[in-house]
């Protein structure tokens, strides 16, 4: 279903097809395994809309919980990706999406809250892929989300993933992640193994390289590895109020957490950006993310 195009903050607007309920993640994650080849052609513009989504107040409280973010009726940072995630692997499980969705490395998010969310609010969210790329390690791409309010842009995200391959040696890298903060950690997370099946069961994402053993080594990993956007809002959430209001960050994910594993994270509030790493405390040298702040 075609609809009228909502204002869009100055990018090339494509068709906007309304999609009136949630799609399956679970069948989001089938059809792109079935459909991986033959993947190719060029990037369609088509932009997913679902309007008038709500905030299901227990399901925000399990997620607090989870990634250490206050309770109460404030969206934590990362929060609205739970919301435009199902849109996005619509896009990517597509035949018509140019890049095959298993395998597919999420390798940066950046997010701009340009005010505080509440549950009690309803958000017209809209998703799309943009800017395929070439890369020095294969392709790049990017998923957008865009909530709004009667109109007006509230949150913006934009994820990067990364199709491994032949890559272009002289392809740009993107920006740089700031240098990792020095000193002892100002936290320390025992993370369980069974993180990622409790990550799955909030944000619906059930990738099978997070959820056990057995199933993260048929695709190629030793144990389960913790999904990217828990390490991100865990982390988000550790640096205070500030991300939850109107913030801009930038994650970078670099080394899988394999879990169960212990991690620490260390912060530079010194300047008027906050940057923050999360690494193993067994292996320092191994860094999980680096992130930035600025509130």
């Amino acid at each position: 279903m075609t609809t009228d195009q909502p204002a869009l903050p100055s990018r090339e607007l494509g068709e906007i097809r309304e999609i009136r309920e949630s799609p399956s993640l679970v069948g989001s994650l089938v059809r792109g395994a079935l459909t991986a080849k033959g993947r190719g052609g060029d990037l369609t513009t088509r932009r997913l809309l679902r309007r008038g989504v709500q905030v299901d107040r227990g399901h925000l409280a399990d997620y607090q919980r989870l990634v250490g973010a206050p309770g109460g009726d404030v969206l934590p940072h990362a929060y609205p990706h739970l919301l435009g995630f199902p849109l996005a692997a619509k896009i990517m499980s597509d035949r018509d999406f140019p890049l095959p969705m298993p395998g597919l490395v999420h390798v940066e998010n950046a997010t701009t809250v340009h005010r505080t969310l509440t549950a009690g609010e309803d958000y017209d969210v809209t998703v799309w892929a943009e800017a395929l790329r070439p890369h020095p390690k294969g392709r790049l791409i990017d998923l957008v989300t865009l909530l709004q309010v009667d109109g007006e842009a509230v949150w913006e995200e934009t994820s990067t993933y990364l199709q491994r391959g032949r890559g272009d040696d002289g392809a740009p890298r993107g920006a740089d992640a700031p240098g990792i903060p020095a000193g002892e950690p100002c936290a320390r997370w025992r993370l369980a193994d069974d993180l990622g099946r409790r990550y799955a069961s909030v944000s619906g994402d059930v990738n099978p390289i997070h959820l056990h053993p057995l199933t993260a080594r048929a695709m190629g990993f030793p144990r389960a590895i913790a999904h990217g956007m828990w390490t991100g809002a865990r982390t988000l959430a550790a640096l205070g109020p500030a991300s939850a209001g109107p913030s801009r960050s930038h994650v970078w994910f670099r080394k899988p957490v394999l879990l169960p594993t212990t991690v620490d994270l260390v912060v530079d509030r010194s300047g008027d950006v906050q940057v923050a790493a999360m690494r193993s405390s067994k292996r320092p040298e191994t860094v999980h993310l680096v992130a930035t702040l600025e509130a």
